[in-house]
């Protein structure tokens, strides 16, 4: 396998301009998902609240928070974000213990997740729980960067941290966020070169709770048996899906434009939401559908590239998983619509609609770009010593 490299520690003056290639891609990628609100929603909004911008407007509105911490996480020094890590994993699991509460949350399909906001709106503790997660991992290989390779039960707590963010996403019955957390939680300690023996004992915990929690909602095995057998579920769990197919279809290459052609996508419940990409399917066509992924891997090779040159292991961590989030939740995403994994409720960063969703979004492409600011053409002191991991070699 091909070794990778992360770079500590170095010298304030190494630092540059952020990557404006990555500033560029994310901010093409918002546009787009506010215009695919745009196209989705009129019809909805107009039948529930009479007006054909009610979604989008909530969206820019939430956007104009999202941008604030965009900023906040670009301009701030990585060593004060380091000591809000507390902070932030204190707020999403606080947060995440008062959707338990009926007053304080709003209940949708049997599942408390989201708590009560003013005008109306509403917040998700699961999504800010990605980011929370990944710089609680970072900072942690952080703090025990000599002696994670010489005692192993430095990383027991880490372990433990990570189970108790996974547990807390579960137990909102958020069952694909959970182990969604779950990947991007085991992918950070492989990342980091710690031994995953420290992993299994959990696993042989977490597998036979997961497929428990499967089988006890009938809605998951239904979605599950649905996904095998597609043509027996047409009229029910499988309804969305083949109807998200049906708009991808009616793109073609070219697309259908934004006017009244778009009519396979009003027979998407919430079309706006976790199957909006069928939406820019059908509008922009084959063509439109290229150019998103291509936004999306630029975005991935330079968000990954930033990390892999980032200037301590904690921004290093941090940021490889704050792309992974966005980046493999993106294909996840778009794999359920297309049908090739069982429907789930995970949205598509950027342009699903959720305030939560794009705040969180936005806030860890601030982060992002702020380790960008690293140059990767400095030529590395001999200072540094070198210490093997499992598949990436940290220079410290």
């Amino acid at each position: 396998m091909e070794s990778f490299t992360f770079y500590a520690n170095k010298p304030s003056e190494n630092y540059h301009k952020i990557d404006m290639l990555l500033f560029v891609t994310m901010i093409l990628l918002w546009g787009l998902g506010v215009f695919s609100i745009f196209i989705c929603s009129q019809r909805l909004g107009t039948n529930r609240f009479g007006n054909p911008y009610y979604f989008v407007t909530r969206h820019l509105i939430c956007s104009v928070i999202g941008f604030a911490l965009f900023l906040f996480f670009l301009v701030a020094d990585m060593s004060f974000v380091r000591k809000l890590v507390f902070l932030i994993v204190f707020v999403s699991l606080f947060t995440c213990l008062l959707t338990y509460f009926p007053g304080c949350s709003i209940e949708k399909n049997g599942a408390r997740r989201w708590l009560r906001m003013p005008m109306n709106f509403s917040f998700q503790p699961s999504e800010l729980m990605k980011f929370a997660l990944v710089i609680f991992i970072a900072n942690y290989f952080e703090k025990q960067e000599e002696i994670i390779d010489e005692d192993d039960k430095t990383v027991f707590p880490c372990v433990v941290g990570f189970f108790v963010f996974v547990g807390a996403v579960l137990a909102q019955k958020d069952f694909s966020t959970g182990v969604f957390l779950g990947l991007i939680g085991v992918l950070l300690f492989f990342v980091s070169g710690t031994k995953l023996k420290w992993l299994f004992p959990f696993m042989f915990v977490a597998i036979p709770a997961v497929i428990l929690m499967i089988t006890l909602e009938q809605y998951r095995m239904e979605r599950i048996i649905g996904f095998l057998r597609p043509d027996d579920f047409a009229s029910s769990v499988n309804y969305q899906t083949l109807a998200a197919k049906r708009a991808i279809s009616a793109g073609g290459f070219w697309g259908c434009g934004i006017g009244s052609g778009l009519s396979k996508i009003n027979s998407i419940p919430e079309v706006h939401a976790d199957y909006i990409f069928a939406g820019w399917s059908e509008a922009m066509g084959f063509g439109g559908v290229m150019a998103y992924f291509a936004l999306l891997c630029i975005f991935a090779w330079r968000g990954y590239n930033a990390a892999f040159n980032s200037p301590s292991r904690f921004t290093g961590y941090a940021t490889f998983g704050c792309v992974s989030v966005i980046f493999l939740q993106s294909i996840f995403n778009c794999m359920v619509v297309c049908g090739l994994l069982p429907s789930t409720g995970i949205p598509l960063p950027f342009f699903s609609l959720g305030g939560s969703s794009i705040m969180v979004t936005l806030a860890m492409c601030g982060f992002i770009l702020n380790a960008s600011r690293a140059d990767e053409g400095i030529v590395r002191e001999k200072k540094y010593e070198e210490v093997s991991l499992n598949t990436f070699s940290v220079l410290k």
